[in-house]
């Protein structure tokens, strides 16, 4: 066997996401909005003149292979440091190299920290911080939680932080083909023919991750044998049986798509959360995005509980903070949890009754003026214009006094009409509406 014969055995024994690991920005997938052409990270990196940066981004969008990227286009020294195993000493150590290298021959040195949160807050990090005031290192961190509650504040505000976002449709795309093409480090010495549907069932078992599609992917080949015609048939039950997962019809663009959601909210507005949690697990399960799914959430505890239970507003925006805060697939907890509470909470809709209504009004009626009484008096003159008269309720028992609050031509309009539902059943106006 010659060296090249060698070469090739070791680098077909990597794992495929290791082999197609991009080594270009021109290679690189996804990541647009950051390294796009003439996007700022990509004009740093291109001109070598890159200053700490916080990679911060869910696992398999590329974070170690923008650092890997970043190594091999800078004249800086690249140094990688295991957060994990690294203590003080480690760091200080290879800080003093990094301000020799710096003092003695003008060469500056990148720190590569994957995984930066796992460093403590105190000693190490305060060392990284002082090290990255002097000028002596250009920190590289990578990280799959929110900088921002892991980091030190001051490492932060000396760093740019760039966020990754889980690879699209499109992206996985172009690497299953990508990968499927490339007869070097991909999987192109086997001829290959795979169903519009596998790809689709890899891809949404993915969850936007580089690394998942591609073992996924390579599994389904190497072990798939050659048909008759010489190629190995890649079909939707080999891509289910790959990655141990079925495949759930699920059209994000399509009829399914909002068939699901009308059910999920249906059966939220029908008190059932039983029937909500299986229409939530299927959305999930298909690769559905998390925040449209809480933002249906906030709309519904506003349309079909509101005043019945104010408190399920807040109950949808912890689940969108849950979710914006640890994640997928953490976040399906509180998510779940609101699902709960959303389809066992009292149900109302006057709050949707009450501002359709009124925005009907707007739309159909003539509004007329505001009061005289309650316009604005902050100005000489208000006076003379007959802008006097209102009754601060402050002042009055109960801290209610009647007044005309509605222009004449809408008076006596009536658009909040509490149920007899939860705490909107006790709810009592100081007065009735309707005799305005």
């Amino acid at each position: 066997m010659d060296l090249f014969s060698s070469a090739r055995t070791n680098l077909q024994a990597a794992p495929l996401a290791e082999r197609m690991r991009p080594r270009s920005l021109e290679e690189f997938i996804g990541q647009e909005h950051i390294v796009g052409p003439g996007k700022l990270l990509r004009r740093a990196i291109e001109a070598d003149k890159l200053g700490s940066i916080i990679l911060y981004g869910p696992p398999g969008t590329g974070k170690t292979t923008l650092a890997t990227i970043i190594s091999a286009m800078t004249k800086a020294n690249f140094v990688k440091i295991n957060a994990v195993s690294a203590g003080v000493a480690e760091i200080r150590a290879e800080i003093k190299k990094a301000s020799e290298n710096l003092n003695y021959y003008g060469n500056k040195t990148i720190f590569f920290i994957d995984e930066i949160h796992s460093l403590k807050k105190g000693a190490q990090q305060d060392c990284l911080l002082e090290a990255v005031e002097k000028g002596q290192v250009i920190l590289i961190g990578a990280t799959t939680e929110n900088p921002f509650f892991e980091l030190n504040g001051a490492l932060l505000s000396r760093s740019r932080i760039f966020q990754l976002r889980e690879l699209n449709e499109q992206d996985l795309s172009r690497l299953i083909q990508r990968a499927l093409q490339d007869e070097i480090n991909g999987l192109g010495i086997y001829k290959v023919k795979i169903e519009e549907a596998a790809v689709q069932h890899f891809i949404r078992i993915a969850g936007g991750d580089a690394r998942n599609i591609l073992n996924a992917l390579e599994l389904a080949v190497l072990s798939t044998p050659p048909a008759e015609d010489g190629y190995r048939h890649i079909t939707l039950e080999v891509a289910e049986d790959s990655s141990q997962q079925r495949y759930i019809r699920y059209d994000k663009s399509g009829d399914n798509h909002y068939d699901v959601i009308s059910a999920f909210i249906k059966s939220i507005r029908g008190s059932d959360p039983n029937a909500a949690l299986h229409y939530y697990a299927r959305m999930t399960a298909a690769g559905e995005d998390q925040r449209f799914i809480v933002r249906r959430l906030i709309v519904h505890a506003s349309e079909d509980i509101g005043m019945a239970d104010p408190q399920a507003m807040l109950m949808a925006h912890a689940a969108w903070n849950a979710l914006e805060t640890v994640g997928m697939p953490e976040a399906r907890i509180p998510i779940a949890q609101c699902i709960i509470y959303l389809a066992t909470a009292p149900k109302s809709n006057s709050v949707i009754c009450a501002v359709d209504e009124a925005l009907a009004d707007i739309k159909k009626k003539t509004v007329g003026q505001v009061p005289p009484h309650l316009r604005d008096t902050h100005y000489r003159g208000a006076q003379a214009l007959g802008h006097t008269g209102y009754k601060y309720p402050h002042d009055y028992p109960g801290h209610y006094v009647e007044q005309q609050y509605l222009p004449d031509q809408l008076k006596g309009a009536r658009y909040y009409k509490p149920s007899d539902q939860g705490m909107e059943k006790l709810l009592k106006l100081p007065r009735d509406v309707s005799k305005e």
